[in-house]
Parts: C-alpha cells; structure tokens; sequence
C-alpha cells in the first residue's frame, strides 16, 4: 500500500491519470466549466489532491501528510486561487500555472515561518517569475534554511519524547541519562561497545525486552567485563540498548561505532544502579 501511495505521489510530473475523474475531459475544460457553473469546483479539487500533495512534497523535499501538514493546507488553498486566476489564453496549462501559484505561496509561508527573516537585504538578487511576480532566490534558499533547521529541531523534540516513553518502560528517564553516563571517554565507549553487542544479539535483546531485565550473566561471559561493571551501569546499558534498535536517528548520530575498548572500568566510574 505504501508504495502504490508514493508512486500515486510521486509519480511522473503531472501524471493525473489516476486521479482525473473523467480523463477525457482536460483540467483546462473543467476550470472552464467550474467557472459557468456546469461541474462541481469541490470535486475538481479532492480529485486533485494527490497532485497537490506531490507538488508540495517536491517543494518540501519530505513526504507530507495531507491529514496533518499546513503545508499541504495552504497548497489546497493555492489550487483554488490558482482556479480562480487561470487564463486560457496566457499559454501555460492549468497544472503548470497552479504549480506556480503554490509554490509561491508556500515561498511565501516558509518566509513567514522562518526566524530573522529580513535581516539582511538582499534585493539586489530580485528576479521576476512566471507569473511576473518578484521573487529572490537567495533570500528564499535563506527562508528553506531556517525552515529546515525549524523542522529538524521539532523532529529532533518528538523523538526524544518517543525515546523517553521506552526507557520508562525500564523505568529510566531520558532526563537522568546525564547523571547515569560516565564522565570518561574510554569508559563510554566500553559502555557503547557492551550495549551494541546487546543489542546486536536478536536472542539476548528479545529476553531485555521481554522480561525488562538486563542478561548481566551472557553479557559478562560476552564481553570479558566484570560482573561489577555491567550491574553498576545497568541503566546506562539498558538505555543505550534500546536507542541502537530504536527508530531514532537523531540522538543514534550520537553514538558513533567504535572498536570496543579492551580494558575495565575504574572501579569509582560506574554508576550507582
């Protein structure tokens, strides 16, 4: 189902056949008829709407959920408008001038949005679009920057809160990580090393998550590292276990795979469990 969905969405540029009610008749004739009154201006639009989701996707460079993104809600609003403001007789199909119309407008959201818009003047690099309308290249790569940065710090929030929600299931917190990781380089990376060879073993793994208990004996005779050591760092284990199999690739560039670190522990490093 998710492929047929993103071949419907990002399928060949202007490829409507999947979603064009009646094939036979051009979105220009249907803009034509909306406006006398002889089709129905709604449908025209719901028919549409795979197609406004691909452009706005291709826009947004991600896939975007027409159920929860503004960004496909403004472009909904631009293919309207775009009904409203085509001429037959400027050259240009409907679905290449509706393009136009909302790309401008998300442009013009992706301003609105961005942080320290305006800033620095940039209207020397001013150019005119299709539509004669002014646009500047330059402040709009800005505009997508900052847009992106926005994005990804949101993205990066969410994720720490999913990751949050598992480690309570072992009764840890995403907030006492901080106070449980050890302030020595080599001894994180011994931690990093046990953790991923946890979490690398399916049968090892299964039985953390299964019975919410850390396989402190298999992990001993696995790695060659004290009993003491790995009890000490239980939660700091369990924790990275779960953030290597986990869908989280935000805080997974955080931990960077290293060869493990042959040699224990200071006996004052580990952490009280």
């Amino acid at each position: 189902m998710l492929l047929v969905l993103f071949k419907r969405i990002f399928g060949g540029k202007h490829d409507t056949s999947a979603v064009t009610p009646d094939t036979r008749v051009s979105p220009e004739d249907m803009v034509e008829r909306i406006r006398r009154g002889e089709a129905s201006r709604n449908a025209f639009i719901d028919a549409y709407q795979p197609y406004i989701a691909k452009v706005t996707s291709r826009f947004c460079k991600r896939y975007i959920d027409p159920e929860r993104s503004d960004e496909f809600s403004i472009a909904l609003a631009a293919f309207d408008e775009a009904i409203e403001q085509f001429s037959s007789q400027a050259g240009k199909s409907f679905l290449g001038f509706a393009e136009t119309v909302i790309r401008r407008r998300l442009i013009d959201y992706v301003r609105k949005e961005s942080r320290h818009q305006g800033m620095v003047p940039y209207s020397s690099f001013d150019q005119d679009d299709e539509e004669d309308s002014v646009v500047n290249p330059i402040e709009t790569n800005e505009a997508m920057y900052r847009y992106s940065l926005s994005q990804e710090a949101d993205a990066r929030r969410l994720e720490i809160a999913e990751y949050d929600e598992r480690l309570q299931e072992f009764a840890i917190t995403f907030g006492e990580l901080p106070d449980i990781s050890p302030k020595h380089s080599d001894s994180r990376q011994l931690l990093i090393a046990i953790s991923r060879r946890l979490a690398n073993d399916p049968v090892l793994y299964d039985n953390l998550e299964t019975k919410q208990k850390l396989p402190i004996k298999e992990l001993c005779e696995m790695t060659g590292v004290s009993r003491k050591t790995i009890e000490r760092n239980r939660k700091y284990i369990i924790a990275l276990s779960i953030l290597h199999n986990g869908d989280f690739p935000y805080l997974q560039q955080y931990i960077k795979p290293e060869e493990p670190v042959q040699k224990e522990l200071p006996a004052a490093e580990g952490v009280r469990a």
